[in-house]
């Protein structure tokens, strides 16, 4: 059994109910976010869809939401307003970027090592190798051959389409064919659970899954996220999206590792990945438990010719014609990488859903969202325009400092901060909290 979130924007309005203030239309919100698209609408409407979950929802306090344009901006806007010793951090690494092929242009994603060593090698390049090395080599190949090579060795470069393109392709029609966000029962028997805290293990890396688990941490879930031994977590990365959760390491392709990790699994209400499909599967080589909220998250879905591929918002803005759109002959991109906060919204959103139906019935669910599924949803919005007015940035009230690490307010105005900021990643231990 399936049902899919069909509500979007004007439907969120009518779903938030008389606790939620939106101020989706309001004059305060002109310029926040300010893009061709109607970005601030898909960041408002995905924070609502957050807030009226909980409203719906027995196991959280219900309280008037205000939806404060600037806090919402904030938040999505939060590692242009990361400081850490006073500085602005640098997104990108220099092996990410635009770069001009021999036919067109081609979109990379390099940041983490392993991500820029395969990009490298489908270049034929040394690990050596400069962003200049880089330009020419990418200038002598067609775009769609750098995107074929990354497809097959596991790295990640798409070819920049137009948005004309992309509503042809066989991709683009399998992610307009789901749903937003789909809540599925599992086959499994299970019964009712009351946990006096609700428990999260985070799986996820990067900023669509850290920002659904960091929401949930919002509301008092004991978050714990794992990371394997060996694979380093980028820093500001994990400064803008840890707060209020406990990072510990956990080698789950150990005997040790794999038995603890049951024993976190059979404790947990929900479970958190950003796996492609089968990866799970192989990796833990059992079913989950009955009980379990499993919430998915991807870049292009689970079904279609790019489904295995792997992919951040960068990427999908790329190849789904939303960078040509924003930036006219050269590619551009959103004023925020708002495909990954307003899906990590979504998630946290159906998360507390699901939740709550297992409250009345005990049974465990798959919760599916994806980027491309969001980017979808917001070519097709009303609300383009052809000259965005000038960007309107977040005052100083939207931010709090701890220490030397300033970050942005959460997103919903009544909380003034997040439990606890983001602590060190990886030194926490693998056990839940008592």
């Amino acid at each position: 059994m399936e049902h899919g979130y069909g509500f979007y924007l004007d439907e969120y309005q009518r779903d938030v109910g008389a606790h939620v203030h939106s101020s989706i239309t309001c004059p305060e919100s002109g310029g926040y976010l300010s893009a061709h698209l109607p970005v601030f609408d898909l960041a408002a409407g995905s924070v609502a869809a957050f807030a009226s979950a909980i409203d719906r929802s027995p196991l959280v306090d219900r309280t008037p939401w205000t939806l404060d344009p600037e806090r919402i901006a904030a938040s999505f806007s939060s590692d242009r307003l990361l400081r850490i010793g006073g500085q602005p951090v640098d997104a990108f690494s220099a092996y990410s970027g635009f770069f001009a092929a021999r036919d067109g242009w081609v979109r990379t994603h390099g940041n983490y090592p392993h991500h820029r060593d395969r990009l490298l090698s489908i270049l034929e390049l040394g690990s050596s190798a400069t962003k200049d090395d880089v330009v020419q080599r990418i200038s002598a190949i067609d775009a769609i051959e750098v995107e074929q090579r990354a497809a097959d060795a596991g790295a990640i470069a798409v070819r920049v389409r137009t948005e004309n393109e992309w509503r042809l392709s066989e991709q683009y029609a399998t992610a307009r064919s789901a749903p937003l966000v789909s809540i599925r029962v599992r086959d499994t028997e299970g019964s009712p659970t009351h946990s006096p805290r609700l428990r999260v293990l985070d799986l996820t890396r990067v900023i669509a899954g850290p920002v659904a688990t960091r929401a949930l941490a919002l509301l008092g879930a004991d978050v714990l996220r794992l990371d394997p031994p060996g694979m380093p977590e980028i820093e500001w990365q994990h400064l803008d999206t840890g707060h209020g959760k406990r990072s510990a390491l956990l080698d789950l392709k150990s005997e040790e590792g794999s038995a603890r990790f049951r024993g976190l699994l059979d404790a947990a209400d929900v479970l958190v990945t950003g796996y492609r499909p089968g990866a799970l599967e192989a990796l833990i080589g059992h079913e989950l438990p009955a009980h379990l909220i499993h919430g998915r998250v991807s870049a292009w879905g689970w079904d279609g010719p790019w489904a295995d591929r792997r992919g951040f918002d960068s990427i999908v803005q790329a190849a789904s014609g939303i960078s040509f759109l924003e930036g006219g002959d050269k590619p551009g991109a959103l004023p925020a990488q708002a495909l990954d906060h307003a899906t990590g919204y979504f998630l946290a959103a159906a998360v507390v859903d699901a939740l709550t139906l297992r409250r009345q019935d005990g049974l465990g669910r798959d919760v599916d969202v994806a980027l491309a599924r969001t980017g979808v949803r917001l070519l097709d919005a009303p609300g383009r325009t052809l000259q965005p007015g000038p960007a309107r940035t977040p005052g100083p009230d939207v931010v709090v400092s701890h220490g030397e690490v300033t970050t942005a307010r959460p997103a919903l105005a009544e909380f003034d901060d997040y439990p606890r900021p983001a602590q060190k990643w990886g030194n926490d231990v693998a056990a839940w909290a008592r």
